[in-house]
């Protein structure tokens, strides 16, 4: 008897050591545990990028009297990695909507837009007068574009990894780059002797 109860608390023990906790945590934390690619890096250069063109006198002189149309073609991935830089074109746009100086089309969904014009203007399901008629829609005015590359070196048990973000904004109608810059991070690891 003694000894399947001890049995049975032993098993236990294993099975409760074995128990897997999940957590939130704060998504504005920083989370670098690596050097690759991550979410705080991902706030940064959104972060940067928005802020620099908020502050910029030629977006200035362009939004003083109207709020511009933009459309954003996809951030480039130039790194050796897998990044999501439709995540980033996505926290940098909505930073840029919210600031009210913009308004924005969704080139990825055009396609989706014109089958329910097509469905409307042409369905006898749908009433006429509640039609939104062909060529209605608004061209873009500018176009937000940019590249995220990396370079990254290892020596022995050291490794650095430098990330830059570039990104323009072109008014479409001259050609005219009306704004540019760039942002960077440099992450380096240092692995232990043991690989620890």
């Amino acid at each position: 008897m003694k000894k399947s109860v001890i049995v049975l608390l032993g098993v236990a023990s294993i099975l409760s050591g074995c128990a897997n906790t999940v957590s939130y945590g704060d998504a504005d934390a920083v989370e670098t545990k690596t050097v690759d690619f991550g979410s705080t890096d991902l706030q940064k250069i959104a972060s940067d990028m928005v802020d620099s063109m908020m502050m910029s006198g030629s977006v200035a002189a362009i939004t003083k009297n109207s709020r511009p149309i933009i459309f954003v073609d996809g951030i480039k991935n130039k790194t050796s990695e897998h990044i999501d830089t439709e995540s980033i074109t996505d926290t940098i746009s909505t930073k840029m909507l919210n600031s009210g100086k913009f308004r924005f089309v969704d080139m990825d969904r055009v396609e989706d837009v014109r089958k329910q014009l097509q469905f409307q203007n042409n369905d006898e399901l749908v009433d006429k007068g509640s039609s939104v008629k062909f060529g209605k829609m608004v061209g873009a005015q500018y176009m937000l574009y940019g590249n995220l590359s990396s370079i990254v070196k290892e020596e022995g048990r050291d490794k650095d990894v430098y990330y830059k973000m570039t990104m323009r904004l072109m008014d479409i109608k001259s050609g005219l780059i009306e704004w540019a810059d760039e942002t960077q991070i440099r992450k380096e690891q240092s692995r232990s002797l043991f690989g620890l």
